[in-house]
């Protein structure tokens, strides 16, 4: 994988952490070695095997490690990544956007300021994962029109 394109409008993504269910292992392994050779730090919440693990503590730490900003962005794995996104978007503050393909990562970042991306283990090869999170971490949000589209979903979120 290529250095990460520099991005003068997207604040440089330092520290990320990362969870995975059994499902997403491997690959969460293999994202944990690719962005340590980004020089990123990485915060890896678990599993720590192939056995059967259930997915949404991991995810919602996950959340809770960039809600509360101890993470600049956050990464949730699983078979699908479906499970894992729904779980990471109950923390206050995540939008998390499952992105198996390059058109979604880059959208997720421009329109929604996803702040943790969601991918399946058994659906992204690992070439590909290395150039979807690519492009998710160095893809700055647009703001604009968008903005007010952020402010209403974090409404939502209101008591």
């Amino acid at each position: 994988m290529t250095d990460l394109p520099s991005t003068s409008a997207a604040p440089p993504v330092r520290r990320v952490a990362i969870g995975a269910d059994h499902a997403g292992f491997l690959l969460k392994q293999h994202l944990v070695a690719t962005l340590r050779s980004l020089e990123i730090e990485v915060t890896d919440l678990g599993t720590d095997s192939e056995e059967s693990v259930d997915y949404p503590p991991i995810c919602a730490a996950v959340g809770r490690e960039v809600a509360e900003g101890r993470a600049d962005r956050g990464i949730v794995l699983g078979g699908s990544g479906q499970g894992e996104q729904i779980a990471a978007n109950k923390v206050r503050g995540i939008r998390a956007a499952l992105c198996n393909d390059l058109f979604t990562a880059r959208l997720s970042r421009e329109h929604n300021d996803a702040n943790v991306l969601s991918m399946g283990g058994r659906i992204v090869a690992f070439g590909l994962a290395d150039e979807i999170l690519k492009v998710w971490l160095s893809t700055p949000y647009e703001g604009g029109r968008h903005q007010r589209r952020i402010d209403q979903i974090a409404a939502i979120e209101e008591p």
